[in-house]
């Protein structure tokens, strides 16, 4: 049964005469487990302990891979500190850890109420970068610094699904007709948009997960189909009509632009290449010695490979399709509450989503483009709001589904 179908009521029950008869449902008790809020029965149980395990050993393999793709060019750095990545890495990690866990132990409709100013207040955060108080990094305009420096285009990740998640849930019928649809692709349009102007492969994402929750909770398939088509479409008019173009040319002929755009795909091809089934060893990497550039960013797939061979890439990526089938089952579990159901569908699409255009970039099956392995990749923003949204995947995972009363 389609999530469509579970948000409309269940059918009259007949009676022996033919008539309609009133469906009366046992009352259930579950003990002190029972939590009864707004006329719901939440069955409540314990977290999915496979989904946390996925993400302990992310994060793990995440800090010590950050810190053998960084320490060379560290310890060369200005300040020499060969272990300044590992510091900040770690740190972040314990903070998303942190978020993590008290995510997991609220109610997360507790989220609902402050839907409202999560999306504003990220469109302003986006908008910000655009001023004085946005830092520029590698002629990247991405970041604000308020005496930290976060980026703005992570934390619009999470609200826009927690946003279009409540959004749905309120208007159920709300994809039923083109009305709906344009209305929804109006709100999720506008980070998505704000952000393509400088970041293009983040927007990529936004718009996956959009897409996904068309195509999960619109009774139309050619609604999600027509929105997939334009995207496409308008993602390569961005490409074609842009300085992006040159990342085309590093893509089909890295060989040919080897000592400007196609530097990192050849590297990166090095890499994955000279790894072989075992690699060479942790911390055994040749093109991490000032060859590969930013190898602890968005191309540290290519170091794991290297360094840890096919064996431990594969290791890598069983941990994420393990953890990208738990989220599809904790929301197919909690399909007859599309809030929870949508929340989990947006958190576990973006890792895939994600993961799936970082490896492809690594191994030059597209052109290349920023976009950060989920829980290994450096990057602060990214490390605590994925884990944030870790946390909210547990928290939906006790519950077994929602009942009226």
């Amino acid at each position: 049964m389609s999530a469509y179908d579970n948000r409309n009521s269940l059918p009259p029950i007949r009676s022996a005469s033919g008539g309609r008869a009133s469906r009366q449902l046992p009352p259930i008790s579950h003990g002190r487990n029972t939590k009864k809020t707004n006329k719901k029965i939440k069955y409540r149980g314990q977290i999915d302990y496979l989904v946390l395990m996925c993400v302990l050993l992310l994060v793990i393999i995440g800090v010590i891979m950050v810190f053998s793709s960084s320490y060379y060019t560290a310890g060369r750095g200005e300040d020499g500190d060969m272990y300044s990545f590992l510091k900040r890495d770690a740190i972040y990690a314990m903070i998303g850890f942190i978020v993590m866990y008290f995510v997991s132990k609220m109610d997360y409709e507790l989220l609902k109420p402050f839907v409202k100013p999560m999306y504003f207040g990220s469109i302003i955060l986006l908008l910000l970068v655009f001023t004085p108080l946005g830092v520029i990094h590698n002629g990247a305009r991405r970041w604000l610094n308020f005496g930290i420096e976060f980026q703005p285009s992570e934390i619009a990740k999470f609200t826009l699904i927690i946003t279009l998640s409540a959004i749905l849930d309120d208007n159920p019928h709300m994809l039923d007709d083109v009305r709906g649809v344009i209305k929804y692709m109006c709100i999720a349009l506008l980070p998505i948009c704000i952000i393509a102007i400088e970041n293009l492969s983040t927007a990529i994402v936004l718009g996956g997960i959009t897409v996904v929750f068309l195509f999960i909770y619109s009774p139309r398939l050619r609604y999600s189909v027509s929105i997939g088509v334009a995207g496409v479409a308008g993602v390569l008019g961005m490409i074609f009509l842009s300085w992006r173009t040159d990342r085309v040319e590093a893509w089909l002929h890295p060989e040919q632009v080897a000592n400007e755009k196609g530097y990192q795909v050849l590297q990166s091809l090095y890499s994955v290449a000279s790894g072989g089934m075992f690699g060479l060893g942790l911390g055994g990497s040749r093109q991490k010695m000032g060859y590969m550039p930013e190898a602890q960013n968005d191309i540290i797939f290519a170091i794991i490979c290297e360094e840890l061979g096919w064996f431990g890439a594969a290791i890598v990526a069983t941990l994420f399709i393990l953890l990208i089938w738990r989220g599809i089952y904790i929301a197919i579990r909690n399909s007859n509450e599309p809030f929870a159901m949508l929340l989990s569908s947006g958190i576990t699409s973006m890792i895939a989503i994600q993961v799936i255009i970082n490896i492809a970039v690594v191994t030059n099956t597209i052109p290349n483009t920023g976009i950060p392995l989920p829980f290994i990749s450096y990057g602060g923003t990214s490390l605590v709001m994925m884990l944030a949204g870790m946390g909210l995947l547990l928290n939906i995972s006790r519950y077994h589904g929602k009942s009226s009363e």
